[in-house]
């Protein structure tokens, strides 16, 4: 992707897309490197060809964990804490 932002255009790859007006993308900045910046997806138009950063920022999306979401995730509804941890402990008497 090209991100149109404040400042010239920079060529990016998109990570994540948590809402319809925010998506997350990968972007190299000066001094900083690789990093994740959020866009609207009004800034973000598709591109042809690699650009030579695109190896940095597709090794940042790989050591990177996926996001979560929570349970927009299909399958995820329902699971709370730790197995077998269900429900709070029990009053303990004081041995009278």
């Amino acid at each position: 992707m090209t991100v149109a932002g404040s400042g010239p255009d920079q060529d990016g790859i998109v990570f994540d897309t948590p809402s319809h007006s925010k998506v997350v993308v990968a972007v190299v900045e000066a001094g900083r490197g690789a990093v994740f910046r959020s866009f609207p997806p009004k800034a973000l138009t598709d591109r042809t060809e690699e650009g030579p950063a695109d190896r940095a920022l597709r090794l940042l999306i790989k050591r990177t964990p996926l996001p979560d979401h929570g349970a927009a995730r299909a399958g995820a509804g329902g699971v709370r804490g730790r197995a077998g941890h269900s429900r709070a402990t029990m009053h303990r008497t004081t041995g009278k």
